[in-house]
């Protein structure tokens, strides 16, 4: 028999009353729903991590910050401007394409060359790299804009665009910087 027949006291539910089996049987399916949801989430987070892990964003460039100045590409000796094999250039004759690669040694820096697009974080340990090409002749300023620690408000430099004839004519070696300058 069923229950409503056994149980005497059972009354039928007023119009608009959902029996109580109904709502526990959907609140379960909504909490698991909603589990679901999570462990689908936590999933794709797990993956992403240990995937960029293994197999980091194209263009990473880990280096030591303690040693970059000793030698190699950020030696004080290799740094300034030249021509590059790919016929980039480091220091910009106008309408040229150019690459900016950074590094810091000591704290977060912030690249900011004003009037241009040219906008990075110069983070220790990595090697950014920034490709522009200026239209105009000129001096570009060019600020420290990442907070990096005292003496910040000071830290800038320059970028001198020049005509594409002088550019050869700037220093007898292939490297051009503005001490040389």
């Amino acid at each position: 028999m069923a229950e409503t027949e056994t149980n005497p006291l059972r009354r039928p539910l007023p119009d608009g009353i959902v029996p109580e089996e109904e709502v526990t049987r959907t609140e379960d399916r909504w909490i698991a729903i909603v589990l679901g949801m999570l462990g689908v989430m936590m999933a794709v987070i797990v993956v992403t991590g240990v995937t960029n892990a293994l197999h980091p964003p194209s263009n990473v460039e880990v280096i030591d910050p303690i040693t970059l100045h000793l030698g190699g590409e950020f030696a004080e000796s290799n740094l300034g401007s030249a021509v590059e094999p790919d016929g980039c250039h480091r220091s910009p004759p106008a309408d040229t394409p150019v690459k900016f690669r950074l590094t810091s040694a000591d704290a977060i820096h912030g690249l900011l060359i004003v009037g241009t697009n040219v906008n990075t974080m110069v983070v220790p340990g990595f090697v950014a790299e920034v490709r522009t090409r200026f239209n105009a002749l000129g001096d570009y300023r060019m600020p420290c804009d990442e907070f990096c620690g005292v003496g910040h408000q000071g830290m800038w430099a320059h970028v001198n665009v020049v005509p594409k004839g002088r550019f050869p004519h700037l220093s007898t070696t292939e490297r051009t910087s503005c001490v040389q300058q």
